[in-house]
């Protein structure tokens, strides 16, 4: 039998390094599996790492969660009794509020995310409509605001948000590592449509937050420019 101290530090460690890789992700995800008997305690390990690290990791997480919840339904199969996965569900289930407020942070860096992952959930029914629903709403109010509004209230809210550089290229890298699997399975399955390539290609493509973060910035300096100029 494993150490439970030893298997603690070691998913803690695999979740404080989460990258946007697929293997790293599964890895962290089949470590958990393999370890359900703790599954409360691994729990605790998600919910203290979403308080503790940065906002490129807390989404790195966030798909980890995605990928632990798809997992263990798979594993459950038609039962859902002791000794199966699904009680890192049931515990997801309970506390998604306070992981989707923890993932999403005051910047508001990563509300795109957390729509793809709960919209996920609720496809494979983890989640209820109603509860995304209700978690939507919480999103609507973290969203960054328009980087072309002028208005006092928008440069406090720029500057509450401005975020380390290097956090922002390394989010940038990691989101085309997302962006890049996700071309890569659209043309890899057969039988999908041109239509469907297409709408997932933009969706994967539009603008994101930190995009309009950084224009904030940017437009925020060219004033003081101006001013100072």
């Amino acid at each position: 039998m494993a150490d439970p101290f030893e298997v603690r530090q070691r998913f803690t460690t695999l979740l404080a390094h989460l990258s946007a890789s697929h293997t790293s992700i599964q890895k962290a995800a089949s470590y958990a599996l393999k370890n359900r008997d703790m599954d409360e305690d691994l729990h605790s390990c998600i919910l203290e790492q979403l308080e503790r690290t940065n906002m490129n990791t807390r989404a790195n997480i966030m798909f980890f969660i995605e990928s632990l919840c798809e997992m263990a339904v798979k594993d459950a199969g038609p039962t859902t009794g002791e000794g199966t996965a699904m009680g890192f569900v049931r515990m997801l289930q309970r506390d998604i509020l306070p992981v989707v407020e923890s993932v999403v942070g005051e910047e508001g860096a990563n509300v795109k995310v957390v729509r793809k992952v709960l919209n996920t959930l609720q496809k494979i029914d983890i989640l209820l409509p109603e509860t995304v629903s209700e978690l939507e709403l919480v999103l609507k109010t973290r969203e960054p605001d328009d980087p072309f509004d002028a208005s006092p209230a928008n440069h406090a809210s720029a500057r509450n948000a401005k975020l380390d550089k290097r956090q922002i290229e390394h989010r940038i890298e990691e989101d085309r590592e997302r962006h890049k699997r996700l071309r890569e399975s659209i043309w890899a399955v057969p039988g999908e449509g041109e239509e469907e390539m297409h709408k997932l290609w933009e969706e994967a493509s539009d603008i994101g937050e930190d995009d309009y973060i950084i224009g904030k910035e940017d437009k925020e300096e060219r004033d003081q420019a101006i001013a100072f100029g």
